[in-house]
């Protein structure tokens, strides 16, 4: 059962549309600011939900990265039903999964915020595959958020499910894989104090994507969390959200 305060959203707007794709362990409330935002904008905006999120954390553990490219192609086929183009914006997971459906799908242009390039180099996690069951789930590390009302509204799992830990980064693989197919516009946000996803592994992205210097852009957002989305920067990371599909879109020519 899906939480209550954490379904998909749907805001119809113009021809052009923007997929919102929220992160591992999150839900579409972590998006759904922005939705609001691009509708308001004059975008149509649709917050998908990712397999085995907003249910039960155990569910995440018999997920497989396949699966959550499969929610985003879902996503995708519901949306440009409605619109002409589309951009895909994704936070953190959501932003790996944004950069490997860019080559295969006909997107406008993509954008990224806290996304990792590759996690932090840990022994067990290959174990995780075959040994989950032992310890099924690990802690989160440090808060980094810095809107607390913030904090008590954002729902994601309290803990971090091991088997889909490996899942990630058999995903973070082959997002790596596919960065150079990348030739569409490209703007990564990511914020200086995240403490979930180092700041570096934004320009590690950018050095391996395939779009042309003057098609891609990186921006550092300072004094927010990990979720850009809903912390106290939001309004900034919004606006450059806004502008860049606004420059992007085919009505911009």
């Amino acid at each position: 059962m899906i939480v209550p305060t954490a379904p998909p959203f749907f805001y119809p707007g113009g021809s052009t549309g923007c997929l919102l794709i929220h992160g591992f362990t999150g839900s579409p409330k972590e998006m759904q600011p922005l939705g609001e935002y691009l509708s308001k904008q004059g975008y149509t905006a649709l917050g998908i939900r990712l397999f085995a999120h907003a249910t039960s954390p155990d569910d995440m553990n018999r997920a497989r990265w396949q699966d959550w490219v499969a929610s985003v192609d879902d996503g995708w086929y519901l949306l440009q039903e409605s619109v002409d183009e589309v951009f895909i914006i994704g936070l953190s997971m959501g932003g790996v999964l944004a950069l490997y459906e860019t080559p295969h799908l006909p997107v406008v242009g993509t954008v990224t915020l806290s996304t990792p390039y590759q996690l932090i180099q840990d022994p067990r996690i290959p174990l995780m595959k075959y040994f989950w069951r032992l310890l099924p789930f690990v802690s989160k590390g440090e808060s980094d958020w810095q809107d607390p009302d913030q904090t008590e509204q954002h729902f994601s799992y309290d803990a971090y499910p091991s088997r889909a830990i490996y899942e990630l980064v058999q995903l973070l693989d082959e997002m790596q894989k596919t960065l150079p197919q990348i030739h569409v516009p490209v703007l990564l946000m990511h914020s200086k104090d995240d403490l979930t996803v180092p700041p570096e592994n934004m320009v590690e992205i950018y050095e391996h994507l395939g779009t042309p210097e003057d098609q891609k852009e990186m921006v550092y957002i300072e004094k927010s969390g990990h979720v850009l989305t809903r912390d106290i920067k939001k309004d900034l990371v919004f606006q450059h959200i806004g502008q860049f599909v606004k420059d992007k879109s085919s009505s911009a020519s």
